[in-house]
């Protein structure tokens, strides 16, 4: 099924696009406004989702030009009741407000009954694989969902937030974000917030010219420069002082900084992608993190479900694990014996991979002869 997305808000736009596309029904196409989709719209499209206040033509002067040539969605955040007629009038065949659920969309797709009388008999389009996953040592389907949704979105230039617990391996996702994005040949920066001392985080992220401060005795260049044209991993956003998010906010809509002790403005070129372990929506209500700011850094989030819900990739990990300490510390080759095992894949894994890992390389340092066994794990004093 065909779809044209007619929408002039750059994150919604992208947001519907990623989202839909997660569904092997669906082929997207976005036009950023009516005169744009005008001119390309052809035969092949099933049906068009057109918001309504647009610049230039709005969404209900579109749908009178179109002429019924397709089944059509409204989409808007100002519904008026005159508006909903309007569009009834036009023979659109839903009328959704924002903000509204992906699925409350695709609900909507499915009623229209042209779409339905257009797909008669014809092939579903073939689905995508996912493309470089080589930083991951096992694979589950919780952890082929999120990737999925992530490799979609790395082909976009939005923002996205990764969210999970610690340890689950939110730094893996964002190098294959970008591994997989158009910006793979420049940098990826990963910066931590929580690893660094409040007082030096603007610093290091915007720089400094020599004499900003005491100890500046030449001029730094920060990590939004030294990403330029990649992406930046912003790590443990939430943790990130609430006098800073405003500054990282205004570089994030003007795409330009200043370093400390410059009033010269550098252009960014710079792909964010933030993650956190925090509760992130209550910091927002306690107010110790930006609303704004999470918007847009959030345009696409991601959750990353722990490792006790991806049980398929215990053994995997273990096994490249112990693989790669062995070889570390020129150690005997070591396996794992199967009450090892079972242990392993008993555990909860609170701490997740990080934990994981940890717990492989003590017992693989700590162990005698070939194989590790249940005793060598000690996770009995971790529970």
């Amino acid at each position: 099924m065909k779809l044209a997305i007619v929408e002039d808000d750059i994150n919604m736009r992208k947001s519907l696009e990623i989202a839909l596309g997660d569904y092997d029904e669906f082929e997207v196409k976005t036009f950023r406004n009516a005169k744009e989709a005008l001119k390309k719209l052809d035969d092949s499209f099933d049906l068009v989702i057109t918001d309504i206040n647009m610049p230039g033509m709005d969404g209900i002067e579109f749908l009178e030009k179109l002429d019924g040539r397709y089944d059509a969605i409204i989409i808007t955040g100002n519904a008026t009741l005159g508006r909903a007629i309007d569009s009834i009038r036009l023979g659109v065949s839903d009328f959704l407000t924002k903000p509204f659920e992906v699925e409350t969309l695709v609900e909507a797709i499915r009623r229209s009954k042209k779409v339905k009388e257009r797909l008669a008999g014809r092939q579903k389009p073939a689905s995508e694989r996912p493309q470089d996953t080589s930083l991951f040592y096992g694979t589950s389907p919780a952890l082929e969902k999120a990737l999925n949704l992530a490799l979609k979105a790395a082909r976009s230039d939005a923002s996205i937030l990764l969210l999970g617990e610690s340890g689950v391996g939110k730094e893996l996702f964002a190098r294959t974000i970008h591994e997989n994005s158009p910006r793979k040949s420049k940098p990826f920066i990963a910066v931590n917030m929580a690893a660094i001392p409040e007082n030096l985080i603007e610093s290091e992220l915007f720089g400094f010219e020599k004499g900003a401060f005491t100890d500046a005795i030449e001029a730094k260049m920060g990590k939004f420069e030294a990403a330029n044209g990649g992406t930046l991993f912003l790590d443990e956003i939430a943790e990130m002082p609430y006098h800073l998010q405003a500054k990282l906010l205004r570089a994030l809509q003007e795409r330009i900084i200043h370093r400390l002790g410059s009033h010269k403005e550098i252009p960014i070129d710079v792909r964010i992608v933030a993650a956190t372990n925090a509760d992130i929506r209550g910091k927002m209500e306690e107010q110790s993190f930006r609303e704004d700011l999470y918007y847009r850094i959030a345009t696409i989030p991601i959750h990353i479900p722990p490792l006790r819900e991806r049980t398929e990739e215990i053994l995997p990990i273990a096994r490249k694990s112990l693989e790669k300490i062995v070889e570390k510390y020129g150690l005997e080759p070591k396996t794992f014996s199967e009450e090892a095992q079972a242990a392993l894949l008993a555990y909860p894994w609170p701490g997740n991979i990080r934990e994981l890992v940890a717990v492989v390389e003590r017992a693989a340092i700590l162990s005698d002869g070939e194989t590790i066994t249940e005793e060598d794990l000690f996770l009995e004093a971790r529970s």
